[in-house]
């Protein structure tokens, strides 16, 4: 038995719109019509422009990028290693807001903590410090009454709720759960990896990046822009499914809801949660996602921490 979590939103179109122009709202009316909702939510996946429009497909909303991106090393659509968790398939979509064409040869990088919320290349932080949560304790010297000078205890480790706090240089060479890989003429790509586990502060999450105009070569990817950053993120049931099994289960962490995290826009499929489809029965056997990022090409992303620019090498 699959569970398919794929809600319809409708009149939420607050960011983009179809703008159809005198004789073409009757034909939105009519057989054009269904497609036109679809796209709104995010259902359909052949995206196509239609005559007079002025957008055409929501633009996925922007995130921040978070203190532990690790420039685009490994060019891979396995980034599992030998991770332990639930099985998960990702697949995107890369689609041009503004003409519905795919946009072919770009490099996405996605990013996650491990089943236990453990960032490769930043084992040092422990759980609870990956990716802008807290830092794993809590601070041992807070004062007990009115303060009267200047503190006297450490600051705290790690940058704040959240995943701001700037780019922080990686502490190990450990690249787990990190990859890039390159969109088809059709602008998909798919990643295999484990379902991301939760650390302090945040709801479970995935990091993305789509870099575009760079050059291809044997060697990996370079130059080029980055048209699009963001996170995706995973309805509560199947985070709940997933902590019944382990080693997510082992996790002694407090889990930040959906709704309670402070990155995710609420927004829905346009805010980057993904469509899901796995057994709910056997959750274990692993998990289907899949969502389209509408992105403007000719943009540079401007919501993201500054780090390294585009360099990949093949792995």
């Amino acid at each position: 038995m699959t569970d398919n979590q794929e809600p319809t939103y409708e009149g939420n179109m607050t960011r983009r719109r179809v703008v159809v122009a005198g004789g073409m709202a009757v034909a939105a009316v009519g057989a054009g019509g269904a497609a036109a909702v679809n796209a709104f939510a995010g259902t359909r996946d052949e995206a196509t422009a239609a005559p007079g429009a002025e957008t055409c497909y929501p633009l996925t909303s922007e995130a921040v990028e978070g203190p532990y991106y690790i420039d685009a090393d490994k060019l891979r659509r396995n980034i599992t290693e030998d991770q332990a968790g639930i099985p998960l398939s990702l697949g995107l979509r890369v689609i041009d807001a503004e003409t519905c064409e795919p946009v072919r040869n770009a490099a996405v990088d996605i990013w996650h903590c491990s089943a236990l919320g453990v960032y490769s290349g930043y084992e040092a932080m422990g759980s609870g410090g990956g990716g802008g949560g807290g830092p794993s304790g809590g601070p041992t010297d807070v004062p007990t009454g009115t303060p009267t000078g200047t503190p006297t205890g450490e600051p705290p480790s790690g940058p704040p709720p959240g995943g701001g706090g700037g780019h922080a240089e990686p502490t190990d060479d450990k690249r787990y759960l990190r990859g890039t890989w390159r969109t088809d003429r059709h602008g998909r790509v798919t990643f295999r990896t484990v379902f991301p586990g939760w650390y302090q502060g945040r709801c479970v999450h995935i990091h993305v990046k789509v870099h575009v105009d760079g050059t291809w070569t044997d060697a990996g990817y370079e130059g080029g822009h980055t048209c699009h950053t963001g996170q995706l993120f995973f309805f509560e049931k199947a985070v709940l499914a997933s902590a019944e099994v382990a080693p997510y289960s082992t996790s002694t962490v407090t889990r930040t809801t959906l709704d309670e995290d402070t990155i995710y826009p609420g927004n829905g499929h346009e805010g980057g949660l993904l469509y899901l489809a796995y057994d709910k029965r056997h959750i274990a056997r692993g998990v289907h996602a899949r969502l389209t990022l509408g992105v403007v090409p000719e943009e540079t992303d401007g919501s993201a921490s500054a780090g390294p620019s585009p360099s990949a090498t093949s792995s």
